[in-house]
């Protein structure tokens, strides 16, 4: 089982989502659009869909609509991900790649009316798939689904998770965990970069996320292992071990 994973940077790990893929015998090939987030041009061909069956996509630290930073490569990546729908791959979408998903299909992206960074609960119609959380948020950013598709979560900020086809897409990040994480604010725990100014508008700071995702690693582990498990029943029909 041959499954495709779209990350937008290097630092974009499939993370918890991968290792459960892989428990379940997924070969994952990966596919890095972007060298590194400081430099957001590619002209690097996405890959085709030949032998692929199942779709992943991470997160991103750009906007769906940001075409003067990501112009030479999202339209190409929306193209794709409407032939991923049409040949009826299982496609699923993290953060940046669910708001690709509303987008390809005709839904939008638009800022939130405040940003979401840390771990959150959400209210789930699908708690079988979805649970309520805690799930970590780092977005400014929120979708809007297209039509006919079906809302599976949401809280107070937007939709949270939604389903078209065989396709989900989910605006929270199931994917982290304590490594990962401190991964991505490697220069901020160091004191080398400053922090993204969301940290002070929704009041908290990098340690805080760190040592929270420590606490949370087991329900995390749990929840992002039902996420996949769940997926994969309602669209390949392998059920998680």
């Amino acid at each position: 089982m041959r499954a495709l994973v779209i990350s937008h940077d290097p630092s974009e790990e499939p993370g918890l989502v991968g290792r459960r893929l892989q428990e379940l015998g997924w070969e994952l090939e990966g596919f890095v659009v972007c060298d590194t987030p400081d430099d957001p041009v590619s002209h690097r061909p996405f890959p085709g869909l030949d032998g692929v069956e199942l779709v992943v996509a991470m997160g991103s630290p750009w906007s769906v609509y940001d075409a003067d930073r990501i112009g030479s490569w999202v339209d190409r990546e929306l193209d794709l991900l409407r032939g991923v729908h049409a040949a009826g791959i299982p496609y699923l979408g993290v953060c940046f790649g669910a708001q690709m998903l509303a987008a390809a299909l005709g839904g939008s992206v638009e800022r939130a009316p405040r940003p979401e960074l840390g771990w959150v609960e959400v209210r789930t119609d699908a708690p079988d798939l979805i649970a309520p959380g805690p799930w970590f948020q780092w977005h400014g950013d929120r979708l809007v689904p297209p039509a006919g598709a079906t809302v599976l979560a949401a809280n107070d900020v937007g939709v949270q998770a939604f389903s078209v086809g065989r396709s989900l897409g989910v605006q929270f990040h199931p994917e982290v965990d304590r490594a990962l994480l401190a991964s991505w604010l490697e220069g901020e725990l160091a004191g080398e970069e400053a922090a993204d100014p969301m940290f002070a508008e929704v009041g908290t700071d990098p340690q805080t996320l760190v040592a929270d995702a420590a606490t949370h690693a087991d329900t995390a582990a749990a929840n992002a292992r039902r996420l996949v498990d769940g997926f994969l029943d309602r669209t390949v029909g392998i059920r998680g071990a």
